[in-house]
């Protein structure tokens, strides 16, 4: 059965894992720290305008500037309205710096990059997600197919969408009529109608609206009828679900429940290490096999990797349940971790092109399930395999790490000889300059040591051709690759050459925790209305009347007893019998049908008259028709002797030559029989 795990007992976390039995499909971890600002709606100031750009920059109440592209600013904020102008015009008029703009956040801010903005604000409820100032934009979710795509649009031209206004049904729409999209239309444009008076009421910048905290966005994005139960661990965040729950979805309420366990929640579906999965470079196969995931800034690379893989037969086969393992794993990585963007993958080389088509299905088939949207290519000539995924929300990696302040991302750092001699190398460079007197180094221990111990005689050395005096400093709080220059002039002035030092982790640490800024909405996005109960369909509407007329007629049709019942048979059975005597007295032929049999035994043996199971009656009525035909036969076998005794017994019907060579057969069989004469 497939749960929803909510965990909410650390107040700097929450985690909502979606799984299936044990094993973990999907997670969303939520630092308060990093606050997702995705969706969420603001008012901002435009702070500069780039031309070059074809772009402004907002100032929506955060640390960083916002984007904003002149695509996604909306007609109605432009100082020259006059249509048909706007690529004579220069951003610098459409939109002037100062300008105050209700501003959505469309993607989160990411490495050096500021939040992308837009101007085009769009609304997600249960069903639908509205977009008030974008008419253009609208239809239905690429997921739905088929008679429920003609359903929803059916329902669609039903619904009093307001002019200038767009709309969008999502996959949670199928199956709802006019009534329940028309609930949550209006819940959305009540939503609108309240920004647009908070945004009147102070002066930019300023948070207006809050997309929905993780767990109210858990339980409307990925509740489905598939999800069996929905587990808190804390009995704060079990009632917000339940009055959630209530006014939207109460259909899910008795899926919604506390959980009380002294065993932590994700610990009792043995869930935690494949968390920790998660956050690991190498990802480990069934088989044997491995996947090596890393993020870079362009896209991230996926190598597979068969290590320790003997599955097959050959080296072909081996390949092939390696990759078709690993492409249900990336699938399953991809959700866990949410990378967006560009993906290549470095499959296991395979000389069959079957085979390749095999795992190029299995990775569509693998991905099929996944709320993003997929675009998959082909493997090419070198084994790779392009594909792009939606980025939904920052990653993993994103919200629950920082850059390494050792390496400072790379992932790799120089080694003691490497450094130390990189380093002497531009104490060498300083002591040659004219001005220079003194050259400092600040350095690691490790690599003071080197140079102090290895190539003192090489220091000894540049001081005595370039007459400068250099100094190591051993900085036991410094590690390596991070080292500090200064030199000194004739004048005692100091300059610093060269700084490669860090800040300590601990100060950045402190300064994510204790410096950040939340901001309150204007507005709270909880509908007041509950949501109307749902009518049934057509089917549903026919199934109760239906079903009475069946319980009635039922009701009415009682079964005959078992001694009546054998009483009719047996005088049925009897009845022509005592016509045909009657007939045969008055010297008249019974009527019947061609083959003999009287009309009324036909009339009487049918099914119809008779209040019995149609399946029984069919048997009961071959059986009798069978007997009656049998009867007949001797009835006529008898009269026929008594009319002429001398004539030829005639031969039973099932021993009746088939064909002429078998009459023929018979024929010389019974002359040979007969009595020759003396």
């Amino acid at each position: 059965m497939k749960r929803m795990l909510i965990n909410a007992t650390q107040e700097e976390e929450l985690r909502v894992a979606l799984v299936d039995g044990q094993r973990l499909y999907d997670l969303d971890i939520e630092n308060h720290t990093r606050i997702q600002k995705k969706a969420n709606i603001y008012r901002g100031k435009v702070t500069r305008v780039e031309h070059s750009l074809e772009a402004a920059f907002v100032n929506f109440g955060e640390e960083r500037h916002g984007f904003l592209p002149l695509k996604e600013i909306s007609r109605q904020y432009f100082a020259n309205k006059t249509k048909g102008n706007d690529e004579k015009n220069s951003i610098k008029d459409l939109i002037p710096e100062g300008t105050e703009i209700v501003v959505q956040v469309e993607k989160e801010e990411r490495g050096n990059k500021g939040a992308a903005l837009t101007s085009y604000i769009s609304l997600a409820g249960r069903y639908l997600v509205l977009m008030p100032n974008n008419p253009k934009a609208g239809g239905i979710s690429r997921r739905i197919e088929g008679d429920d795509r003609s359903e929803i649009r059916e329902a669609l031209r039903n619904l009093a969408i307001p002019d200038g206004m767009g709309l969008i049904v999502r996959t949670a729409g199928v199956g709802k009529d006019q009534e329940e999209l028309q609930w949550d239309l209006d819940y959305l444009l009540g939503l609108w109608q309240a920004v647009q008076d908070a945004a009147l009421e102070k002066s930019a910048p300023f948070l207006i609206y809050q997309e929905s905290n993780g767990i109210i966005r858990a339980i409307r994005d990925y509740l489905r009828k598939d999800i069996g139960e929905v587990l808190f661990d804390t009995k704060e965040s079990y009632e917000e679900a339940i009055n959630f729950i209530k006014q939207v979805m109460p259909q899910y309420e008795n899926r919604i429940k506390l959980y009380t366990d002294n065993l932590p929640l994700f610990n009792r579906f043995q869930i935690e290490n494949q968390i920790e999965s998660a956050f690991e470079r190498e990802v480990n196969l069934p088989s044997g096999g491995s996947l090596v995931i890393d993020p870079t800034e362009a896209l991230v690379s996926i190598d597979i990797n068969s290590s320790r893989a003997t599955r097959g037969a050959d080296i072909e086969e081996t390949a092939l349940s390696t990759n078709l393992e690993a492409a249900d794993e990336i699938a399953r990585q991809l959700r866990l971790r949410d990378m967006g963007g560009l993906i290549v993958i470095d499959f296991i080389d395979m000389n069959s092109t079957r085979n390749q088509r095999e795992v190029e299905t299995r990775v569509r088939e693998a991905l099929e399930s996944d709320r993003a949207r997929v675009q998959i290519g082909r493997i090419s000539r070198f084994g790779l395999l392009e594909m792009s995924r939606q980025r939904l929300r920052p990653s993993l990696r994103e919200t629950s790490a920082i850059i390494c302040p050792r390496c400072s991302g790379q992932g790799t750092i120089r080694d003691i000889e490497s450094l130390s001699l990189s380093i002497l190398r531009i104490l060498q460079e300083e002591a040659n300059k004219e001005k220079s007197f003194e050259v400092r180094a600040s350095v690691p221990l490790v690599v003071s040591s080197y140079l102090l111990n290895e190539k003192r005689a090489t220091v000894a050395e540049i001081e005595q051709q370039s007459g400068t005096k250099l100094v190591v400093i051993a900085n036991a709080k410094m590690e390596t690759p991070h080292y500090e220059i200064t030199g000194v002039n004739h004048q005692a002035e100091t300059y610093n050459v060269e700084v490669t030092s860090e800040p300590e982790p601990a100060v950045n640490i402190k300064a994510q925790t204790s410096d950040v800024v939340i901001q309150q909405p204007s507005i709270n996005n909880v509908p007041t209305q509950r949501i109307p109960p749902p009518k049934k369909g057509l089917f549903g509407s026919l199934l109760t009347p239906i079903s009475g007329l069946f319980r009635q007629s039922k009701n009415q049709a009682q079964p005959v007893p078992k001694k009546n019942k054998q009483a009719n048979q047996q005088r049925k059975r009897q009845a022509p019998r005592d016509q045909r005597k009657q007939q045969a007295r008055a010297g008249s032929k019974p009527v019947g049908d061609s083959r003999g049999r009287a009309v009324n035994d036909r009339k009487e043996s049918s099914p119809a008259r008779r209040n019995i199971d149609p399946d029984k009656s069919k048997k009961a009525v071959s059986s009798k028709q069978h007997k009656t035909g049998q009867t007949r036969a001797k009835e006529k076998d008898t009269l026929a002797k008594k009319a002429n005794p001398n004539k030829a017994q005639r031969r039973p019907a099932g021993n009746r030559p088939k064909n002429s060579r078998e009459r023929t057969r018979i024929a010389r069989n019974e002359q040979a029989a007969k009595p020759t004469a003396d």
